[in-house]
């Protein structure tokens, strides 16, 4: 069973994605991010695997998310504000997910350990709407940094800069994922693509004729 795999090879899973974070970020910020949710998104899958091992979807009458997948909405939620809190970027928290999908693939096959097609569909499930609740949760939370502010031409400018960007950050991290084949087009993920692409559009109606209105103010 992969979650009995996970839980015996927790530890080594964890060191390889540390090796995987130090390619992309200096020493001193490996604990930060580790901590921040690969240990947790580990622990929420087995619980995941083992719901759905007792509870295959179908079974039931009614069926619904596990009450770990669940849990790992809310702690992907929280990683991606937290991992803005300390600095890293949307790209990092995508790829904090990705190291934990090929760690555990990689170790897998060194070991021989079969993976389910049922298990194979919960890890890229899981990781699919954690990629998706973290990027949103980021930026989300780097709207509130920059919003409400912008009253001056030039405010409203830098608003508009700063939205722009990150809406089209996570419209490419989101497509990158995809690209990648990690996780579907039609999941969560795809959902965050057009959901953030539906946003840049109404950004550029909303704040384009604010911008107008501001320059008239501002130019006798």
């Amino acid at each position: 069973m992969l979650h009995e795999f996970l839980t015996s090879n927790r530890t080594e899973l964890v060191s390889r994605c540390r090796s995987k974070l130090a390619r992309r970020v200096s020493p001193t910020e490996i604990p930060l991010a580790l901590d921040h949710g690969v240990p947790l998104f580990l622990q929420q899958l087995v619980e995941t695997l083992r719901f759905e091992e007792r509870e295959p979807l179908g079974a039931t009458v009614e069926p619904g998310p596990s009450p770990a997948a669940t849990e790992i909405g809310r702690a992907a939620t929280v990683h991606g504000a937290e991992l803005l809190r300390l600095g890293y970027t949307v790209d990092q928290v995508v790829h904090d997910y990705g190291d934990v999908c090929q760690a555990i693939t990689e170790l897998a096959a060194e070991h021989n350990a079969r993976i389910s097609t049922d298990e194979f569909r919960t890890l890229n499930r899981c990781l699919d709407n954690a990629i998706a609740d973290a990027v949103t949760s980021f930026g989300h939370a780097r709207q509130v940094l920059i919003d409400d502010q912008a009253e001056t031409l030039q405010q409203r400018l830098d608003y508009y800069a700063l939205e722009h960007r990150r809406l089209v950050d996570i419209a490419l991290q989101s497509y990158a994922v995809i690209k990648s084949g990690q996780v579907g087009a039609t999941g969560a993920t795809g959902t965050v693509l057009f959901q953030t692409l539906e946003e840049l559009r109404s950004l550029t109606d909303r704040t384009l004729p604010e911008i107008r209105r501001a320059y008239e103010v501002a130019t006798p």
